[in-house]
């Protein structure tokens, strides 16, 4: 088995603030730092599948944190898939097939860097797939607070375009919407794994240069359907939309 060792130098600059010289730290920042470390890390392939983590001994005196914060930050890991910890034999990073790719906090770690050219396909594969069969049944089933909310959150995008981080909030909330207006419980559940995936994939497309267009109108069209009660007018303005999405993130990955 691969035996890797963590580098308490490498990960100090993931911590927002200097180190303290007192007692050591055990609150949430440090942990959610050093999960947010070995998270983007794991999923860079810097820690391949099957490599066992070491070296928390270490890690905990260099940073000042306890050895319960890095144990606390590997259970963040392992609720979501990444890592496993068994006693004698240390933390092993788990398969990819093992990985839930569908978490927020995972798809944050996966685009904080350059991102898996198989995860983002995957992810609009996923869209294809659920997007255009959700936005018929929005059309079908919505009711008039359902539009007000898409509208809410259409005028936001306008007013903040989607290169701010406001403009990617209310983009969230367009798709948020639109899958609570199915009234489908199983595609409610999926609405902050879609939200994260339109909103990672939406800011790394802009990272080297403007967004070669204006995505706006294609949710407009899908607002406009799914207003009218046009189900299959709204399920093609969908796949539309995804498609085109596709396209500017090729184009932004030279893919």
């Amino acid at each position: 088995m691969q035996e890797s060792k963590i580098d308490p130098d490498a990960l100090a600059p993931s911590l927002d603030t200097p180190i303290s010289k007192g007692p050591r730290d055990t609150g949430r920042r440090y942990r959610g730092a050093i999960a947010f470390k070995l998270g983007t890390a794991i999923l860079a392939g810097e820690y391949p599948p099957g490599t066992t983590l070491s070296g928390e001994v270490a890690f905990a005196e260099a940073l000042n944190v306890s050895r319960t914060a890095f144990r606390e930050a590997l259970q963040t890991l392992a609720a979501k898939g990444l890592v496993e910890s068994r006693p004698k034999t240390g933390t092993r990073v788990l398969p990819r097939d093992r990985w839930n790719l569908l978490d927020p906090d995972v798809l944050a770690w996966a685009f904080s860097g350059e991102p898996d050219v198989q995860l983002v396909r995957s992810l609009f594969e996923l869209r294809a797939i659920i997007e255009p069969g959700a936005a018929r049944l929005a059309a079908e089933r919505r009711t008039r607070d359902d539009v007000k909310l898409m509208k809410a959150a259409l005028t936001a995008m306008r007013r903040h375009t989607l290169a701010t981080e406001q403009g990617r909030i209310a983009d969230r909330e367009f798709h948020a919407a639109l899958l609570g207006a199915t009234r489908n419980d199983a595609l409610m559940f999926l609405s902050a794994s879609i939200g994260a995936a339109v909103s990672w994939t939406t800011s790394f497309k802009q990272r080297a240069r403007a967004l070669p267009r204006d995505p706006i109108p294609d949710h407009v069209r899908v607002f406009d359907a799914i207003a009218a009660g046009d189900a299959e007018a709204a399920g093609q303005a969908m796949g539309a939309l995804v498609q085109l999405a596709l396209d500017d993130t090729r184009a932004a990955m030279d893919v």
